[in-house]
């Protein structure tokens, strides 16, 4: 079977209103996942140079700026600022960035995932791109919300991943020494993988 692998010739990141106003909306995981999945695939963008366009509401928003944390990572990196539009490729400049990456494959998080996430991956899919969702990076409304839109999205063709599974595909192994720092930085967004790491080093001390 021929299978594609995911890697930072072939893929753009794609992070959708990851704003501080929306966390209050997130019922199908904590705004603690929510925060970690954003952070982990801004962190992946960076450390593994995967061309990313990031977007979120109006300049000015009453909903709140992006997430501080994946500002932090980010740092000046263009964020393209959309009106009411919930697919962001009705807006001009959000295509002309998707199409500047000169990638065919996107891997897209984001809030909501009902709502400006499936309606921006299926704007994708219209254009002839092809699409991962990274599913425990987006949140929903509610469980049921999220949980269907990822089902439709998943019956249009799109392929469900997680962000460390993500980051596993792009890293290949721990002997690619080149990115295994960017590797740990972003197994450090999960507890479980914190909390094993301490664990083996207090046995081997």
């Amino acid at each position: 079977m021929d299978i594609e692998r995911r890697t930072p010739a072939n893929t753009a990141i794609v992070l959708i209103d990851y704003v501080t106003g929306f966390a209050n909306m997130l019922r199908s995981q904590t705004v603690a996942e929510n925060l970690a999945g954003a952070v982990a695939m801004a962190k992946i963008a960076r450390g593994y140079d995967v061309p990313l366009v990031v977007t979120v509401g109006p300049r000015i928003d009453p909903r709140g700026p992006l997430y501080p944390q994946v500002s932090a990572v980010i740092g000046d990196h263009p964020v393209i600022y959309r009106g009411g539009e919930f697919d962001s490729f009705d807006v001009p400049e959000f295509e002309e960035a998707v199409a500047a990456t000169g990638r065919r494959h996107l891997v897209v998080a984001g809030i909501t995932t009902e709502g400006c996430v499936i309606n921006t991956v299926i704007g994708a899919l219209r254009r002839d791109y092809t699409a991962s969702i990274v599913v425990d990076a987006s949140g929903g409304c509610s469980p049921t919300s999220h949980d269907t839109a990822i089902k439709r999205l998943i019956q249009l063709g799109v392929t469900p991943t997680s962000w460390l599974s993500f980051a596993a595909e792009l890293q290949r192994s721990y002997g690619n020494g080149a990115t295994l720092p960017a590797y740990l930085d972003v197994q450090a967004q999960s507890p479980e993988f914190v909390m094993n790491r301490h664990t083996l080093a207090a046995k081997g001390s």
